[in-house]
C-alpha cells in the first residue's frame, strides 16, 4: 500500500470511529511519510483515544513540517499540552509565537493561564488587552483574574468596565468592580453599581449574593447573614471531609502540643506580624512546638528584615499543591493547624480541605466566617463574636477573655513627640483623623464626618490616602457634596512605620470607619496615644474597635449608633480637657491594660489550644467555649520596650 492509499485508509477508519485501526495505519505510514496532514490526522486520532500529550506532540510535528497553517498547529499543540498538565512543553512550543501574544487572544490566553497558575502575574500584565478585547467569554473572564493590587492602576478599571459592558448580568464582575472603586473612593460609580444590585440584595437572592468575594462583602455590608452568602471562588468541601479528618489516625504527644500556623504573611513588615510576632516568640517551648507553614511570596521575603526563626520552625509550602502542603503538615504530625489568612489576599484555605490536622482553626486574618473551609473553631472574643452571631458561622466559637487581637509591645516603636507643622496641620485647630485605608471609607461615614466638620467649624479632618490623585479628588468631591471645602481636609501619605506611630498624637481624636473598622490601624492609634471613637457594630468587622477599646479600658469611646457617634465627636470637640484626659489614660494604660500585654494574651491562647486538644483526644466534637481570664494585674513587672526606630 502506497503512502496516499495508507493515508486514505487511516482517514476512513477515523471517520468510522475505528480509532485503534486508524492509529495502527498511521504509525506504519509515518515510517515512509511525515507530512503535516499525516501528523494532524494522527493528533486527531490520539485525542479521540484520550492521549492529549501525544496529540500535542503530533501537532507540534505538523507545525515543524511547515506550511501556511504552522501557527494554527502550534497553538493547538499548546492547548493540548496544557490539557495534559505539561505546561513546560506548552511554553516551549510557544517560543515561536510569543511575539504575537499581544495581538492574538488565543496565544495570550494560554500563556496567561500558565503564568497565572504559577503566580507570575507580573509577567502577563501586557496580555490583558488582547484578552479583554476578545469575543471569547473565557478570554474576558481570564482578563478579570489578572487585575493587579495597585489602587491607581487604570488598566484594572478599564478591564472590569469593558467586561461589564460585554456581560452586564455578570454580578461577580459588578461586585468586583465596586470593590476596586472603593479603593479609590469613587462613590458615584459605587452608587450606580449598587443601584443595579440593590433589588437582588434586598430580596436576599442567594444566587446573586454568592457571586461576591467574602472579603469584599465585609468591607461594605454589616449584615452577618449576607456576609455568609458571599462565596465566590471559595474552596469546596463536604461534611464527609470533616468526618474523615476528625477520625484519621493521629499520634498525640503527651508532653507537647504541636501547633502549626498557616500564612502568606511571614515577613517583618506585614501588619499581621506586627500583631502576632511577640506571641509566637512567647509560646512556652516546653509545652508547645511551633511550626510556620509558609507560602509567603518571594518578593516579600526579599524585603524581610527580621529573623523568622524566632517565630518558629519555618516550613516552605509555597510551591506545593494544596494536597502536598497538607501532606507536609501531616508529616510534621501537627495537632492544631491555625489558618491566619481566611479570605484575605493570597489565602489558601483549600489546604484545610485536605485533612491536614485533627483540629483546624481560623484566627486573626479574616474578620468573619471562613466559608467553605473545613474548620473546627474560629478564635474571637465576646465583643466580635457575641452569642447572636452563632447561627452565621459553621465554626464553633473559641472566645478569648480580653480581645481576639494580639499586640506586640516589644517590637513596636514607642511614640516620640512631633510638631503639627511637620505634617501640614494647623496649630490651633481641632484635628480629627482617620488612618484607615480608603476602601474602608464608605459614603455613609463620609456623610457623618461631614456633619461633624460642619458643626465643628474650627476643625480639620486628617485622612490617610493611597491610590494617587484619583482617590483624593473623589474624596474632596464627596465632602464637597455635603458642603465641606478642601481647606477642611488634610491628606496623610503612607510613611515609615515608626514615623506613622509618632505623628498620631498630633491629632486630637481618631474617627473610626464603618461598617469595616480599623483593625491594626486602631491598635496602632491607641499605641501612638490617640483616642479612637467607634460605634457598635453588627458583624465581626464592625466590632473590632469595640473589642480593642474594651481591652484598654476605654469603653466610653464606643457610640451606640451613627447619631451617637456624631454627637460624641462633637462633645469631645467642645471639651479638649477630656481629650487630654483620654490621652493621659492611654499613656498610663499602655503597659497596664490587657490590649498590649502579649504575655497574658499568649497564656490565654495556649489555654484555648489545650482545651481544643482535650476534646479532640477524648473523641468529642468541637463545641463553643470561653477561655477564663487570668487574674488581672497592674503589670508593674512588664517592662516597657526599648525605644526603637
Amino acid at each position: 500500500m502506497n503512502a496516499e492509499a495508507a493515508y486514505f485508509a487511516a482517514s476512513k477508519a477515523y471517520q468510522k470511529g475505528q480509532y485503534v485501526p486508524a492509529l495502527q495505519l498511521l504509525n506504519r505510514l509515518l515510517d515512509v511519510s511525515g507530512d503535516a496532514k499525516t501528523f494532524v490526522l494522527l493528533a486527531k486520532t490520539l485525542i479521540k483515544l484520550n492521549m492529549p500529550a501525544e496529540a500535542a506532540a503530533s501537532y507540534q510535528r505538523a507545525a515543524e513540517a511547515g506550511g501556511r497553517r504552522e501557527e494554527e498547529y502550534t497553538l493547538r499543540a499548546m492547548e493540548l499540552y496544557v490539557e495534559a498538565g505539561d505546561d513546560d512543553s506548552a511554553l516551549l512550543a510557544a517560543r515561536k509565537l510569543a511575539h504575537k501574544a499581544h495581538q492574538n487572544p488565543d496565544i495570550a490566553f494560554i500563556l496567561a493561564s500558565i503564568f497565572r497558575k504559577r503566580g507570575d502575574l507580573d509577567v502577563v500584565q501586557g496580555l490583558r488587552k488582547p484578552l479583554i478585547e476578545s469575543k471569547d467569554p473565557r478570554h474576558v473572564k481570564l482578563a478579570t483574574y489578572l487585575l493587579t493590587a495597585e489602587e491607581d492602576d487604570e488598566e484594572n478599571h478599564r478591564t472590569i468596565a469593558v467586561a461589564l459592558k460585554k456581560f452586564p448580568k455578570r454580578h461577580d464582575l459588578r461586585f468586583y468592580h465596586t470593590y476596586l472603586l472603593r479603593k479609590v473612593c469613587d462613590f458615584d460609580q459605587i452608587r450606580a453599581h449598587h443601584a443595579a444590585l440593590d433589588t437582588h440584595i434586598r430580596k436576599d437572592e442567594v444566587e446573586v449574593l454568592s457571586r461576591e468575594r467574602p472579603w469584599s462583602s465585609v468591607i461594605w455590608c454589616g449584615d452577618e447573614r449576607r456576609n455568609a452568602l458571599a462565596t465566590r471562588e471559595t474552596p469546596k468541601y463536604s461534611s464527609a471531609i470533616t468526618l474523615k479528618r476528625r477520625n484519621m489516625v493521629h499520634r498525640w504527644d503527651e508532653k507537647k502540643l504541636r501547633i502549626g500556623y498557616l500564612s502568606a504573611d511571614y515577613w517583618g513588615r506585614h501588619a499581621t506580624m506586627k500583631l502576632i510576632a511577640d506571641i509566637l516568640r512567647r509560646h512556652d517551648r516546653n509545652r508547645f512546638d511551633v511550626d510556620l507553614f509558609c507560602y509567603t511570596p518571594q518578593k516579600y521575603l526579599d524585603m524581610n528584615d527580621v529573623d523568622r526563626s524566632e517565630w518558629g520552625n519555618v516550613i516552605l509550602v509555597r510551591d506545593m499543591s494544596d494536597d502536598d502542603a497538607a501532606a507536609a503538615i501531616r508529616e510534621r504530625n501537627i495537632d492544631i493547624l491555625v489558618d491566619l489568612k481566611g479570605h484575605t489576599r493570597d489565602g489558601r484555605a483549600n489546604i484545610l480541605n485536605q485533612a491536614a490536622a485533627p483540629v483546624q482553626v481560623a484566627w486573626l486574618g479574616f474578620p468573619g466566617m471562613t466559608v467553605s473551609a473545613d474548620l473546627d473553631y474560629v478564635i474571637g472574643d465576646p465583643h466580635v463574636l457575641p452569642d447572636s452571631s452563632k447561627p452565621f458561622y459553621h465554626e464553633k466559637f473559641c472566645r478569648l477573655p480580653d480581645s481576639y487581637q494580639p499586640n506586640d509591645p516589644t517590637n513596636r516603636p514607642l511614640p516620640k513627640p512631633t510638631a503639627r507643622r511637620q505634617w501640614g496641620l494647623p496649630a490651633d485647630a481641632f484635628v480629627f483623623a482617620s488612618f484607615n485605608l480608603p476602601h474602608k471609607v464608605s459614603a455613609e461615614i463620609v456623610s457623618q464626618w461631614a456633619e461633624i466638620l460642619s458643626r465643628a467649624p474650627k476643625s480639620v479632618l486628617w485622612l490617610m490616602t493611597i491610590g494617587g490623585d484619583r482617590t483624593r479628588i473623589n474624596l474632596l468631591k464627596e465632602f464637597g457634596s455635603h458642603g465641606i471645602g478642601p481647606d477642611r481636609i488634610v491628606f496623610a501619605d503612607k510613611i515609615e512605620y515608626s514615623k506613622h506611630i509618632n505623628r498620631q498624637a498630633c491629632a486630637d481624636l481618631a474617627l473610626d470607619t464603618y461598617p469595616c473598622n480599623g483593625h491594626t490601624t486602631t491598635s496602632d492609634s491607641l499605641w501612638g496615644g490617640l483616642p479612637v471613637l467607634t460605634r457598635k457594630g453588627t458583624n465581626f468587622a464592625s466590632r473590632v474597635s469595640e473589642s480593642l477599646l474594651n481591652a484598654i479600658n476605654l469603653p466610653d469611646l464606643i457610640a451606640a449608633d451613627a447619631q451617637d457617634y456624631v454627637e460624641r465627636a462633637l462633645e469631645l470637640y467642645a471639651n479638649r480637657e477630656r481629650i487630654a484626659e483620654y490621652k493621659q489614660r492611654i499613656d498610663e494604660a499602655r503597659f497596664v491594660q490587657p490590649l498590649f500585654d502579649s504575655e497574658r494574651f499568649c497564656r490565654h491562647l495556649e489555654m484555648a489550644y489545650e482545651r481544643m486538644a482535650e476534646r479532640a483526644k477524648a473523641g468529642a466534637a468541637p463545641d463553643h467555649f470561653d477561655v477564663p481570664a487570668l487574674p488581672s494585674r497592674s503589670n508593674p513587672f512588664m517592662e516597657a520596650p526599648a525605644e526603637t526606630e
